[in-house]
């Protein structure tokens, strides 16, 4: 098996895109990560997209072939991955397999949504469906209601407070306002979380990501050849997946999630590396108790403790690990199917040196954790600089 390397990034701004589609999106962030590593499309062997529900969304299915065609790739073979939220992860997964195996050379990944086309309540039923349709969305339990479990859960075992979840949205809003690509660029307040209105108790307004259209886009190439292309090529140590039950109340606890945990430590086992070698993470962050329970799962903190200190400020800068510094999901935005992708796309920027406002100093390890639904599919990957 060969090592994979990225050799080129690029994304579109998050947020609410009213004059671009589906297909504007995702051949934007793409057109940007071929610049980056100085290709052409004609130097692509194949090509992997999360999307979670384009055809819910905006009626459009097949999306890869839409896509090969937009970009000009035809007929270079374009799949389309889904698996909810870690839609992007999982098909930066499929790109790194296929490159590993050696059966392409250069490979491109995308990863987009395009949310904003429907209301609020329309997008929530359909993103509901990454749940178990019939034993949670249909009686009623869609994600702000299941993450709530969850944190209610978590207060109940490990004494973690409003003010500890409070805590990583402010966090991650004052990273977040240090992107120029983030959908929310304004630092927030403890009292403006705290005083939020009410979504699914405890979880307020501020405690939950937003609706997001965007796309972000990666170039993969094996190890050996990617410092022709990029003279700063990040390799990718590791890429691991595991899942658990759809429905939350066939889970073993609720206070994680444990796919996430055997994801994590098969990379970390696969690599020789730990908790405690990750400079910075982007962890999927869906709602905060998601980010409190995600750095308890990936080893950073022992479980009940990640309130604690994401309130300590020990996961900004200056901490025992750098969580979100692209403000994640609450403060970037969250368009489903881009989610992962952006996560990679923004290591690579700090591992290359390049996230100004916001770049953690002298960081050559990386990890991105991103979880599908309430937890059934979680994917871990991990990056270090060459």
């Amino acid at each position: 098996m060969r090592q994979v390397a990225i050799i080129g990034v690029g994304m579109t701004r998050f947020g609410e895109h009213w004059d671009k589609g589906f297909r504007d999106l995702v051949t934007e962030a793409g057109l940007n990560a071929l610049k980056d590593a100085g290709l052409s499309g004609n130097e692509i062997s194949a090509g992997y997209v999360g999307t979670m529900a384009p055809g819910s969304l905006i009626g459009q299915e097949h999306a890869g072939a839409l896509i090969a065609d937009y970009m000009g790739l035809n007929p270079v073979p374009i799949t389309r991955v889904e698996g909810a939220c870690a839609s992007g992860a999982l098909a930066l997964r499929q790109g790194i397999m296929a490159v590993a195996s050696g059966i392409h050379d250069i490979v491109v990944i995308g990863g987009v949504e395009k949310m904003n086309d429907l209301g609020t309540a329309a997008v929530s039923r359909i993103l509901g469906g990454a749940g178990d349709q019939e034993w949670e969305l249909f009686l009623g339990a869609t994600f702000p209601g299941l993450y709530a479990l969850m944190a209610k859960r978590h207060m109940h075992e490990y004494g973690t407070t409003e003010e500890m979840l409070a805590s990583a949205a402010v966090k991650n809003h004052k990273h977040g306002a240090k992107n120029p690509y983030a959908q929310f660029q304004k630092e927030i307040t403890m009292e403006t979380v705290l005083n939020s209105k009410m979504v699914a108790d405890p979880l307020k307004m501020f405690d939950c990501s937003p609706i997001t259209d965007g796309a972000a886009a990666l170039v993969l190439a094996p190890v050996e050849t990617a410092e022709s292309y990029s003279k700063k090529p990040i390799e990718l140590l590791a890429t691991d997946q595991a899942t658990d039950t759809l429905a939350l109340h066939d889970r073993s606890s609720l206070t994680g999630i444990k796919a996430a945990e055997i994801a994590s430590k098969a990379a970390y086992k696969k690599t020789g590396l730990g908790p405690k070698d990750i400079q910075v993470a982007e962890v999927h962050d869906c709602f905060t108790i998601a980010e409190i329970m995600a750095i308890e799962d990936l080893g950073f903190f022992k479980k009940g403790e990640g309130g604690k200190a994401t309130l300590e400020g020990r996961t900004t800068f200056g901490g025992d690990v750098v969580i979100n510094t692209s403000g994640g999901l609450k403060a970037a935005g969250h368009p489903v199917g881009a989610t992962g992708v952006k996560q990679a796309v923004e290591i690579t920027w700090q591992l290359r040196g390049e996230a100004e406002g916001r770049q953690v100093k002298d960081v050559e390890v990386g990890l991105t954790h991103n979880v599908g639904g309430s937890g059934a599919t979680a994917v871990v990957h991990l990056y270090r600089r060459l």
